[in-house]
């Protein structure tokens, strides 16, 4: 009789858990080392004390969710238009070889600028409101989107597009039963990229010429030289931006998990 196999181990967990944990407590210590050494200017480096303190503080003030609301619903709106219009443009872009040589290049070329250039523009065009801040999340997030569906069209299976004109599908059959099921990847990828990008757009706006928004607190704690608040809006910043991208990588692996 012979014994059923143990199912195997996940090694190295513990060890990566362990460096990680090191690697924290080291910046920590090194920050609080250099917050009490006086090398910087006062308050350039605050303690990790008057950082929690001001965590606490701006987490317990009603007026800071108004400002996350804000900024939530101009990223959320720029996320929208950026991402569906980035995902027309792929699609376009990588279904004609002709569309692709004329223009993606260009994308390629105005991927890398920094959209704030485009600023006064979006001013212009949208007034010193919430529009200008949606269209400069807009602007940086449809750049990587477009560029990553371009490049998951050319992937995609032979088979499945001769499949799918066997079948006699029309244009938006072909985008919802083929085209985006099988870039998925692209598209997690985009989304990861553009919500980065979107966000960092937002907030660059909302820091040139706002009244409201995580972007016009942080800037007004650096004006006022209150550097643990700003440093506990950075925090709180990072922590939503951490979790937006574990949801975007979870949501994708769940679609695989039912696919499979």
């Amino acid at each position: 009789m012979t014994l059923p196999a143990s199912p195997p181990r996940r090694i190295g967990l513990r060890p990566v858990t362990a460096l990680r944990i090191v690697i924290v407590v080291t910046v920590l210590a090194a920050w609080e080392a250099l917050a009490a050494s006086g090398l910087l200017y006062r308050d350039v480096v605050p303690s990790l004390g008057a950082i929690v303190r001001a965590l606490y503080a701006t987490l317990a003030n009603k007026e800071f969710y108004w400002h996350l609301y804000t900024t939530f619903y101009e990223i959320g709106i720029a996320l929208l238009i950026g991402g569906v219009s980035g995902i027309a443009a792929g699609i376009v872009l990588g279904g004609s070889k002709l569309l692709q040589r004329a223009f993606e290049p260009l994308l390629y070329y105005l991927g890398p600028t920094p959209k704030i250039i485009f600023f006064p523009v979006m001013i212009m065009w949208f007034g010193v409101g919430p529009g200008s801040k949606v269209a400069m999340g807009a602007i940086s997030c449809f750049f990587p989107m477009a560029l990553n569906i371009a490049g998951g069209m050319r992937e995609i299976d032979k088979v499945l597009l001769r499949v799918g004109r066997s079948f006699r599908a029309n244009t938006w059959q072909m985008v919802t039963k083929i085209y985006l099921p099988a870039m998925r990847h692209p598209m997690i990828n985009g989304m990861r990229l553009g919500l980065g990008v979107a966000l960092i757009g937002t907030l660059l706006a909302e820091t040139k010429l706002s009244n409201r928004g995580i972007g016009y607190l942080v800037i007004q704690a650096y004006s006022l030289f209150n550097m643990p608040q700003m440093y506990s809006l950075l925090i709180i910043l990072f922590v939503i931006s951490i979790g937006a991208n574990a949801l975007i990588g979870r949501l994708g692996g769940l679609d695989e998990m039912k696919r499979n």
